[in-house]
């Protein structure tokens, strides 16, 4: 069998970014797909698969880390950052061929499963909803009660644990990277130290005590402010505050600053980026972004992660392509804590592949079709195309 072409395609979602998908084809019949990088810079990202997949043209695909480590060393000299996002494009796309010409899930290749089911949290609860809420097709939060409303229907949907970004209901709702676009140092004044504990305290009472309640602030503050803000937020028992750094230091210095659990980790890429961090103990939970960083790499980050006493939590907020990739890597590595799902996404996230996920009770089912269980529907993605 050998590659006969490597394709990309961008995909709208009907806000933000694109959805970049990869597409090998074979001579075989075969064609692997994956969901790969972000959107913001996909033609950049376009760019990088044709340049590094150019080399993998006429190639048996089977030896994926092979592959793998060729396409690394040849990209030294740009390593990390969209070179290694577009690495993982063509990796994740090769496990799903290596997968299907076996007949066997990609899991089944590589030791697992450990689980046939995944605990998932609800992600960007209410936080959609305030930024764009009639592309969604569903009710504006103009008040506490309605993000509380919110809380009760992941809960009622059998969720155990969501995770949310400050909001700020109102007519128009919006988050808060809409409230401070252009206009922030990453400061903390009390007022917004105080809405946030507000917003925590109407989540935590309409969720009750035993559900899990993550807040996202991503690089919105700096380190002091973000000390205050998990300091205030610890009577509120949040499963963590996930909070995105490049350096280990100021995570560690949050981390022994406070009783709230702190996850980072999605922005990392490659195992040696996240050793850093385990060295120092920075964090609590370590997020793993497959999509972003590829098969092998996600494996070898969990695989360090065990070795630390660390359980890790997938980064997933994308297409149902994206979800069983995820699913297939939690299936295989022991130390899982959850993952993360998107319940209000692209509103034809559903038309964009050949499966969808199986949830029931804040679980989804680990998918035992051959590859990653789930392909591209190529014509609703040319229907879908992203064009600007």
């Amino acid at each position: 069998m050998k590659i006969t072409a490597i394709e990309t395609r961008a995909v709208a979602t009907g806000g933000g970014g694109p959805w970049m998908f990869g597409i090998i084809r074979t001579d075989a019949g075969i064609t692997g797909y994956s969901q790969f990088g972000t959107g913001s810079i996909s033609r950049g990202l376009t760019g990088l698969v044709e340049d590094i997949g150019a080399a993998l043209i006429g190639k048996d695909p089977d030896p994926v880390e092979r592959h793998y480590l060729e396409m690394y060393r040849r990209t030294a000299q740009a390593r990390g950052g969209a070179a290694a996002m577009a690495i993982a494009g063509i990796e994740l796309a090769l496990w799903d061929i290596k997968g299907k010409a076996a007949g066997l899930p990609v899991y089944r290749l590589l030791g697992g499963p450990f689980r046939d089911r995944q605990k998932v949290y609800w992600s960007h609860l209410a936080s959609y909803r305030a930024q764009r809420a009639g592309e969604l097709g569903v009710a504006p939060l103009k008040t506490w009660d309605d993000v509380a409303d919110c809380v009760r229907e992941a809960t009622d949907a059998g969720f155990s644990a969501f995770k949310t970004n400050i909001i700020f209901p109102g007519d128009p709702s919006r988050r808060m990277n809409q409230v401070f676009a252009g206009d922030f140092d990453q400061n903390a004044d009390q007022n917004l130290i105080d809405h946030a504990v507000r917003q925590m305290s109407v989540m935590r009472e309409a969720a009750g005590p035993s559900v899990g309640i993550a807040l996202d602030i991503h690089y919105e503050f700096k380190t002091e402010a973000a000390i205050r803000l998990a300091q205030a937020l610890e009577p509120y028992n949040l499963m963590w505050l996930e909070f995105d750094r490049f350096e280990p230091e100021p995570l560690a210095q949050i981390k022994s600053s406070t009783r709230t659990p702190i996850c980072t980790g999605e922005q990392l890429l490659g195992v040696r980026e996240y050793k850093r961090f385990f060295d120092l103990r920075a964090l609590d939970t370590v997020k793993i972004d497959v999509p972003w960083q590829g098969f092998t790499q996600s494996r070898k980050v969990a695989d360090l992660a065990e070795i630390y006493e660390i359980n890790i939590a997938p980064h997933n907020y994308t297409s149902h392509l994206a979800t069983f990739q995820s699913l297939q890597f939690t299936a295989m590595v022991p130390n899982v804590r959850i993952m993360e799902t998107d319940v209000d996404s692209s509103p034809w996230r559903d038309e964009l592949t050949t499966a969808v996920p199986e949830l029931k009770d804040g679980f989804m089912t680990i998918p035992d079709g051959p590859g990653w269980g789930c392909d591209l529907d190529e014509a609703a993605a040319k229907k879908h195309a992203y064009n600007k």
